[in-house]
């Protein structure tokens, strides 16, 4: 299973990276710094954020901003191009003008689904990420040339043509963490990741990272934007929400696998923080299924 922070394994001198991904290549909750661009290649895909599950029919682009949670749920006869880079590749030290906005703030400003664009620029952006894609994945003679000239025709498409989310309320992690950081958190995560259904402390993760509790709480806090305890109930709110979503058992076994104490424990906080209860979600989630499929 994926850790909720991913890291993606980038050439160290070169941080982007091309891929194809079929519709049977579920991806847990994850987030990261870099920015992720999907297009659906082949049939549509369903993907889940903010406690929604958005289909990407065939033909439209999806991305997501530097800390955005999401994950992808199975989608049957499908193919997806997944594009990642570090905004770090842009060079914006040397090249933002003074009124400039910073690039994190055109990604997580930028309305993320290519059907809410104009057709033109869904048209552009879609030629880019194929172009990425080749060029990434190619060994010619001045490869990265030919990378960076796209990328930043790309990134003046989000400029100057990506519409504004007409709610830019996204939680985004800084792109200003350190790698050590980053890797530090990686190891909290991927701990909590390996026994999120056991019966877990802030003191077990502390001590397993290498922390005193008093500086791990602070330092979760800062760099997570929430805290421990928040963190692992949303962790395991996603695990269920994924699970209800791709499995069809019984209700002891989605809180079992979860990570929640008992029935009774999960749907209380899954009605608190859902507003329905974990049936009523699942059978949501079959409904529009059904809707998109016919």
């Amino acid at each position: 299973m994926s850790v909720y922070l991913e890291i993606p394994e980038f050439d160290s001198n070169f941080q982007i990276r091309s891929f194809t991904n079929d519709g049977m290549t579920i991806v847990y909750p994850h987030w990261h710094k870099e920015i992720e661009i999907i297009h659906a290649d082949k049939g549509h895909i369903n993907i889940g954020v903010n406690n929604q599950v958005i289909t990407v029919q065939e033909g439209e682009t999806i991305f997501f901003a530097s800390g955005e949670p999401h994950y992808f749920l199975a989608s049957p006869n499908s193919e997806r191009i997944v594009l990642q880079f570090d905004l770090s590749l842009l060079r914006e030290n040397s090249l933002a003008q003074k009124d400039d906005r910073s690039l994190v703030e055109v990604f997580s400003q930028g309305e993320r689904h290519s059907a809410n664009w104009q057709a033109e620029t869904a048209r552009k952006v879609e030629q880019l990420v194929r172009q990425l894609h080749q060029t990434v994945n190619s060994s010619l003679e001045g490869k990265k040339y030919l990378v960076m000239a796209d990328l930043y025709q790309l990134v003046s498409l989000y400029f100057h043509e990506i519409p504004k989310q007409s709610s830019t309320a996204v939680r985004t992690k800084s792109t200003n963490q350190s790698k050590d950081v980053l890797d530090q958190v990686n190891d909290a995560v991927e701990y909590i990741e390996a026994h999120y259904f056991e019966q877990i402390t802030l003191g077990d993760v502390a001590e397993a990272v290498g922390f005193s509790p008093y500086y791990f709480t602070r330092f979760f806090k800062k760099n997570m934007g929430m805290t421990f305890v928040e963190f692992l109930r949303e962790y395991r709110l996603n695990q269920a929400m994924f699970i209800l979503a791709n499995e069809d058992v019984p209700m002891t076994e989605v809180a079992e696998k979860s990570g929640f104490g008992s029935v009774k424990t999960f749907h209380h906080v899954f009605k608190e923080q859902m507003g329905i209860s974990p049936l009523q979600y699942q059978k949501s989630l079959q409904r529009k299924m059904k809707s998109k499929i016919s």
